[in-house]
């Protein structure tokens, strides 16, 4: 099979098997210097990429826990983590149930999101995406993080009402799930070993878990949300260079209108039944 030589851009006597991480132009040893992000020629290297360290790491993750507020608000303002997580009038109206987004109400899509069904759902939750928000919130930056939790929590709600549209669902489980496809994707991008660190057996167990009888579980939601998070990763990848980062966004945001307009037109699946 015949393959074609790279010369460095800057030295084309000098070939090389090493394109920059950011800009994807050849580079021999002289012209590579080193970032978080893999080898970057001399002129990307002068963007300045930021290094996230003990002292600047929490400045870079503000999103995560102002979404952690707004569920633990959710929650309690829902009167859905006292015994039996029944929940109150705001409970009943901001819940994913099929026949009541068929009826044009949208915004159950993404409201059922940030309710939950009692305090041991909420914690597990929030502590998932505490971890996960820590990790993927300073590599990706504020507003792809955003986007890939959009996409990932209103894919749990489409994947919740194709299995069953009738149920009343609740959870950021469905947003967590694509969380953890992004985690186990980024760290194998980057080359780490996504079952050693612990992401691989965390989605694998969490799996596991929405397949055990009696636990009332949306399978449709964590497998919804965690193919959401995989195709969102998939387009942040392939979108990371400067030149192609609001090609992305705009993907982004194209990505989370269809998936909003699937998610309602399986609710028109739904049989009209009390709620």
């Amino acid at each position: 099979m015949a393959t074609t030589t790279q010369t460095c851009y800057r030295h084309p006597s000098r070939e090389t098997g090493v394109s920059c991480s950011n800009c994807g132009r050849p580079i021999c040893p002289d012209c590579m210097t080193p970032t978080p992000v893999g080898m970057r020629c001399p002129e990307c290297s002068k963007q300045r990429t930021a290094v996230h360290t003990l002292q600047n790491v929490g400045s870079a993750v503000q999103l995560t826990p102002v979404l952690i507020g707004v569920c633990v608000v959710a929650a309690l303002a829902s009167g859905s983590i006292g015994a039996g997580g029944s929940g109150n009038e705001l409970f009943a109206r901001g819940a994913l149930f099929g026949p009541l987004v068929a009826d044009g109400e949208y915004w159950r899509l993404i409201t059922g999101g940030f309710l939950h069904s009692g305090l041991i759902h909420l914690g597990f939750n929030m502590y998932l995406l505490w971890m996960l928000g820590n990790m993927l919130e300073p590599a990706l930056g504020q507003v792809r993080f955003a986007l890939l939790y959009l996409v990932s929590l209103l894919a749990g709600s489409a994947g919740a009402l194709l299995v069953n549209p009738n149920a009343v669902t609740v959870g950021a489980s469905g947003a967590v799930f694509g969380l953890m496809a992004a985690a186990f994707l980024e760290l194998r991008a980057r080359g780490f070993d996504p079952m050693a660190s612990g992401i691989g057996p965390l989605i694998l167990l969490n799996l596991m878990i929405s397949f055990v009888p009696g636990l009332n579980i949306s399978i449709g939601g964590h497998i919804g949300g965690l193919i959401g998070g995989v195709v969102v990763t998939v387009v942040l990848q392939q979108t990371d260079s400067t030149q192609r980062r609001t090609a992305g966004t705009v993907a982004l945001v194209v990505l989370a209108i269809a998936v909003a307009v699937a998610g309602v037109a399986i609710a028109k699946s739904a049989t009209p039944v009390g709620f």
